[in-house]
């Protein structure tokens, strides 16, 4: 017999993968790990026998449930399932898959749609300790995916998703700075180390040889550069506070250059063994906050900042992030960080595993119970 687990698969921003209720999940982390493995089909590079999207980008799962905190609406677990290894990686949050968060909880009764035709959704990040608001289209009370919002990576257009992620300062590390130091240097490079959504370290792209322009295929084929930039970023990790990071996927590595295109600046954002084919959210909150400071690798190579907006130049376009800050060096905040995603939902029903893998007994109460 195969056990039932109720989910709705959804594409979120340029990410993509399953939203499961916690309630439908078992309490056990050693149980779940092995739920979802089976669930998406990993370890296997096509995840043939799963629900997975065959590369890092669409091997994704957030588990959400209503929330107990003051102030939030829900609570949300991101997991990326990696498709050719075993790991399970709670390490960090995903931008592009939270913009999913807000549909599926009105769907599934967490939270109740405003009837003025926009409606605000407070999310608590368990990953990382941190509070991010979404605004939502909901015409007449209901949520629609249907919309003229479009962004690069994802085909046509659908309904806007405002996010605003000012509340992840020191999403892991609660520092901003977590090495206190604006730059320094890490295998002969200097870099910055910053802790804004997701730990990162950016590195100069003409430090390891690279324009920065070069697409996704060619980055993937360097395979000595992605050995030199995982050893950078395990480093970081040490030095941030974070302990061993061989086996997460943070801190995230992101070379950067000028732009060529009218942007602010161009980023090659490292998913950490590949480069991703458009650009973390995350990762882009962390850079776009690193540009808005004086003395940061960032600030070495950026160009303009025009309306108080940071444009990434990635792989497959551009991404706008909306920035507002506040003061210098020790009294330096960030005050507002917002962009635009859009999601849409594309199968609701059940994923089926193995019974044996799990019965359905011992099921989660909660997010935290799991967590």
């Amino acid at each position: 017999m195969q056990t039932k687990i109720p989910a709705i698969l959804f594409r979120g921003g340029t990410s993509k993968g399953p939203l499961f209720l916690a309630q439908d999940l078992p309490r056990s982390r050693d149980v779940l790990d092995r739920v979802l493995l089976a669930a998406m089909g990993s370890p296997h590079p096509r995840q043939v026998d799963g629900v997975g999207g065959a590369e890092s980008l669409t091997s994704k799962v957030a588990i959400v449930s209503k929330s107990t905190r003051p102030q939030v609406d829900i609570d949300y677990l991101f997991v990326q399932i990696n498709p050719n290894s075993p790991i399970v990686d709670y390490s960090s949050n995903c931008g592009n898959m939270l913009s999913a968060l807000g549909p599926f909880a009105i769907e599934k009764g967490l939270v109740k749609a405003d009837q003025s035709g926009k409606t605000t959704v407070r999310i608590y990040n368990l990953n990382t300790d941190s509070l991010i608001t979404v605004e939502l289209e909901t015409p007449n009370g209901e949520v629609t995916y249907e919309g003229t919002a479009a962004i690069d990576g994802v085909p046509g257009t659908a309904a806007l998703v405002r996010q605003n992620f000012a509340g992840t300062v020191g999403s892991k590390t609660k520092k901003l700075l977590p090495t206190g130091k604006l730059k320094e240097e890490i295998d002969g490079i200097e870099v910055t180390c910053i802790d804004v959504a997701v730990p990162a370290v950016l590195i100069p792209a003409s430090a390891v040889g690279k324009t920065g322009h070069e697409t996704k295929a060619e980055l993937d084929a360097d395979l000595e550069l992605i050995k030199r930039l995982n050893g950078i970023r395990v480093e970081a990790g040490l030095r941030m506070g974070m302990g061993d990071c061989t086996e997460l996927v943070v801190p995230k590595p992101m070379l950067i250059s000028t732009p060529r295109f009218g942007g602010t600046i161009t980023s090659r954002d490292f998913v950490p063994y590949n480069c991703h084919a458009t650009h973390s959210v995350t990762g882009a909150m962390a850079l776009a906050t690193a540009c808005a400071m004086a003395g940061t690798t960032a600030a070495d190579v950026m160009g303009e900042v025009k309306d108080g907006a940071v444009v990434i130049e990635h792989p497959s376009g551009t991404m706008e992030i909306g920035i507002r800050t506040s003061g210098e060096g020790e009294s330096f905040q960030l005050l507002d960080a917002n962009l635009a995603r859009t999601c849409r939902k594309l199968f609701e029903g059940f994923v089926c595993i193995p019974g044996a893998i799990w019965n359905g007994e011992d099921r989660a109460a909660s997010c935290d119970d799991i967590a």
